[in-house]
C-alpha cells in the first residue's frame, strides 16, 4: 500500500505569520522522505488562511532539491484556473526532468466560489474547460505537442520543450468527488484520488461508477484509488483524542467556510449538482453533528486505532493507496513531527507489508 504525506499549507496557527507557517510546512514535508513516506503531495488553492499552497508545482520543485527518491505529486492541479494549458504543460515536463521522474500529476476542477471569482472564471464553465484541458495535457506529455481547437484554449500545435520525459500513463490522478467526475476521470485513465469525507459505504458508489467507466473506456480493472485523510497518531488514545478534537474541528469549520458546503448554492451551477446532496446531509446533521461525523471518519488514534481503520476500510472497498494530512487546524508543530515520526515507525511499514500481499495475491491470480 503506497503512502503520500499531504501538504495543504493552513495557517490556523495563533501568533504564526503565513511566512512562519510556511517554513515550518517545508521543514516537514523535508522529513517525509526520512520517515519513508513513498510521496509528498500538495494541493493548490488561494486567497485564503485554508490553504496557502497557490503553486504547488513551485512548492514541489523546492522539495525536488531537498529530497532524493521520494515521488512529488500534486494534489491538484486545478486545471480550470490554469487558462493556458501550454504554460502548465511546460511546468510538468521541467519539474520531471528536473527530479529524474519523479513527479506524480494530479488533476482537479476545483469547488471553492470565491477562488472562482477571485479568478474570474464562472464556474458553470468548469466541466468543460477541465475536460478540454485534461485532454490536450495528456496528449501532450504522451506526443511532445500540444494542440487544441476547442472553444477554451484554443491552441495552435507546438512542440514542448524540455521534451517530456515520460507520458502521463500510470502516475496521473485526478480528484473524485462527485458521480460526473467519476465518469470523467475513469475515461481518461487516471487514478481516482478522493478525500475521504463520510463513511466508507457513502463514498463506495463513486468508486464502483469509477471502476467501470475505466474498465468499459480502457479494457481492464481500475488501479486502486487514492484515499486522503487528516491523521494524528500518538501512543496515548486519550492524548490523541484531544487534541484531534480540538484541531480537526477547527480544521473542519475551516473547510466548511471555504467551500460554503452548507449554504447548499452549488446544487444551482451546472456541473456541480450533486454537491447538493452533501449539503442536504450536512444541514441534516447540523454543524455540530457534521464536524463530529467528520472527525469520526478519519484515520486518527493509536498507530494499532490507525490501522484497524484502514483495514476496515480495505475491506469493504479493495486495495487502496494512502495519503495521510498530518498538519492541520493550527495543530502545534512539534506536535505533528511527532505524529509523523510514529506514523513512519508503527503504521508505514505494515502498511507496506499490506501491498507486498497483494502483489502476491495478484501474481496468483494471473
Amino acid at each position: 500500500m503506497k503512502n503520500g504525506y499531504m501538504m495543504m499549507m493552513a495557517n490556523l496557527h495563533e501568533g504564526v505569520s503565513d511566512a512562519e507557517m510556511i517554513r515550518e510546512e517545508m521543514r516537514l514535508a523535508e522529513l517525509a522522505e526520512e520517515v519513508g513516506y513513498d510521496a509528498i503531495w500538495c494541493a493548490e488553492h488561494h486567497f485564503e488562511t485554508y490553504s496557502m499552497a497557490v503553486d504547488n508545482i513551485q512548492i514541489l520543485t523546492w522539495l525536488a532539491a531537498r529530497t532524493k527518491k521520494i515521488m512529488l505529486g500534486s494534489a491538484a492541479l486545478i486545471l480550470p484556473w490554469w487558462t493556458q494549458p501550454i504554460r502548465l504543460a511546460e511546468k510538468i515536463s521541467m519539474l520531471d526532468a528536473m527530479s529524474n521522474g519523479r513527479y506524480l500529476v494530479g488533476f482537479g476542477r476545483g469547488l471553492s466560489r470565491n477562488e472562482f471569482e477571485s479568478f474570474g472564471i464562472p464556474m458553470e464553465e468548469t466541466r468543460a474547460r477541465f475536460d478540454e484541458s485534461a485532454r490536450m495535457l495528456i496528449e501532450a506529455l504522451d506526443t511532445g505537442f500540444i494542440q487544441g481547437d476547442g472553444p477554451y484554449f484554443p491552441q495552435k500545435r507546438t512542440e514542448i520543450k524540455p521534451k517530456p520525459l515520460q507520458s502521463l500513463k500510470d502516475r496521473l490522478y485526478a480528484v473524485t468527488m462527485s458521480p460526473d467526475s467519476a465518469q470523467i476521470v475513469g475515461d481518461l485513465g487516471a487514478r481516482m484520488m478522493c478525500f475521504v469525507q463520510f463513511s466508507m459505504d457513502k463514498h463506495l458508489p463513486n468508486f464502483m461508477l469509477y471502476r467501470n467507466a475505466y474498465q468499459q473506456k480502457h479494457g481492464c480493472a481500475a488501479p486502486p484509488p487514492l484515499l486522503l485523510d487528516f491523521s494524528y497518531c500518538d501512543k496515548d488514545a486519550a492524548r490523541a483524542e484531544a487534541l484531534v478534537r480540538k484541531h480537526l474541528a477547527a480544521n473542519y469549520l475551516s473547510i466548511l467556510r471555504h467551500y460554503e458546503f452548507m449554504q447548499d448554492y452549488h446544487k444551482d451551477i451546472k456541473g456541480y449538482e450533486a454537491y447538493g446532496d452533501a449539503a442536504k446531509l450536512l444541514n441534516s446533521l447540523g454543524l455540530e453533528g457534521a464536524v463530529e461525523d467528520y472527525i469520526a471518519h478519519q484515520a486518527w488514534g493509536t498507530p494499532q486505532q490507525i490501522l484497524d481503520k484502514l483495514s476496515a476500510r480495505r475491506a469493504l472497498i479493495g486495495h487502496y493507496e494512502w495519503s495521510s494530512i498530518v498538519s492541520y487546524g493550527g495543530l502545534p508543530f512539534d506536535k505533528v513531527e511527532q505524529s509523523m515520526r510514529l506514523l513512519g515507525r508503527e503504521v508505514l511499514p505494515e502498511l507496506r507489508q499490506w501491498e507486498a500481499e497483494t502483489t502476491v495475491q495478484q501474481a496468483a491470480v494471473a
